[in-house]
């Protein structure tokens, strides 16, 4: 890459490319197993990013959890987050943003 002046490989521009046309950006969900990307549409709300998970998230959504990414780095943790007063919770009609970390509540 450095021989041929490139900052970074031609994919990553790629798919930013790619979503920025398409309409699109990822949140993320983490747990102690694992954590996860996913992608929905810009201006999509915390229900319809639920969906994005699994059907049932979305039709029995209380609430979303969310802290942003760039906290979660800042602060370390979650409690950390919390402790900051940078945890949220959010309802239906909260309008996900990039990098969002969510934890959704629902009931089926």
């Amino acid at each position: 890459m450095e021989d041929a002046g490139l900052t970074e490989p031609g994919v990553n521009k790629l798919v930013r490319t790619a979503y920025h046309t398409l309409n699109l950006h990822s949140f993320f969900t983490t747990g102690p197993d694992e954590t996860r990307a996913w992608t929905i549409h810009v201006g999509d709300t915390a229900p319809i990013a639920a969906g994005a998970i699994h059907s049932d998230l979305q039709r029995g959504f209380i609430r979303a959890e969310v802290m942003s990414t760039e906290d979660f780095l800042k602060y370390g943790s979650e409690a950390a987050v919390k402790e900051a007063g940078k945890f949220r919770i959010e309802g239906k009609t909260y309008i996900v943003q990039d990098g969002d970390i969510l934890n959704i509540r629902f009931n089926v």
